[in-house]
């Protein structure tokens, strides 16, 4: 157990310091950070954002007109995470293609496969690497997050923005680890980054595709949408099913990643 520990530890920092050493992870992450922001002044200032909401009541206040309550740092923390989950779509799967696919093309997949190393170990080290990246891509999200709630009346409860970033970050896992398990197939990063889009694309939108599906298949499919357990957390509410949910996902690319590896080390041997 010790040996594989420190297997996974020496392939997760190989591959988070290939990320901090990367020009296109910090293209990547500028783009994150630039789109990022573009959501936040948005949502805060926009047309329809935060301030004209409230000016909105506070006339609607001062008018002697009834005027709903509304929790406007909850509304911003819940709009800013769900923008931020379409936001994944589109990064994640750019950030995911080269676990594998680089490998392949610079002829290192081979070593990989026939080390001592066991593919899981590899697999996990790899996924705790990009992770750890994506983490300290959404540092500077959280701190814009802070300083726009700071100052909200009545404060807000920490519980919510602690569950919905951790949905955040588990969904994040989700899609890195099953945009592994199609990096590892292909020697192509385009083609990677293609087919991890249109994956996630369609397990983020079962939801959608099963209302129209009568039955108990439309109810699983429904289960298996990522967007509906991410929406979950996202307001607050800790579900255990999500969390399993995400953890399954996460758990299956690890697996089907392990097993692609195995299944090239036995076309070698």
């Amino acid at each position: 157990m010790g040996v594989v520990l420190s297997n996974i530890i020496a392939i997760y920092r190989r591959e988070l310091q290939s990320y901090f050493v990367s020009p296109l992870a910090y293209g990547i992450a500028s783009v994150f950070w630039f789109v990022a922001g573009l959501f936040f002044v948005m949502i805060l200032v926009g047309p329809n954002g935060i301030f004209a909401a409230a000016a909105t009541l506070d006339l609607q206040a001062q008018q002697g007109l009834p005027t709903p309550t509304i929790d406007f740092a909850y509304e911003f923390v819940r709009a800013y995470l769900d923008s931020m989950g379409g936001l994944l779509l589109f990064i994640l799967p750019i950030l995911s293609m080269g676990l594998y696919a680089e490998e392949r093309k610079r002829g290192t997949l081979e070593l990989l496969a026939t080390s001592p190393i066991t593919n899981w170990a590899v697999a996990v080290g790899k996924l705790l690497g990009v992770v750890t990246f994506f983490i300290t891509m959404i540092v500077p999200v959280l701190v814009l997050e802070a300083i726009a709630i700071s100052g909200s009346n009545p404060p807000m409860t920490a519980s919510v923005p602690f569950v919905g970033h951790f949905g955040l970050i588990l969904l994040a896992a989700a899609i890195l680890s099953i945009g592994m398990f199609i990096s590892s197939l292909t020697d192509s990063t385009i083609l990677a980054a293609v087919l991890t889009f249109a994956v996630i694309l369609s397990l983020l939108f079962f939801d959608a595709i099963a209302k129209n599906i009568p039955g108990s298949v439309g109810e699983a499919l429904g289960y298996l949408s990522l967007l509906k357990h991410y929406n979950t957390l996202i307001q607050g509410i800790f579900d255990t099913s999500a969390l399993i949910l995400f953890a399954s996902y996460i758990f299956l690319g690890v697996f089907l990643t392990a097993q692609s590896i195995d299944a090239l080390r036995f076309q070698r041997q």
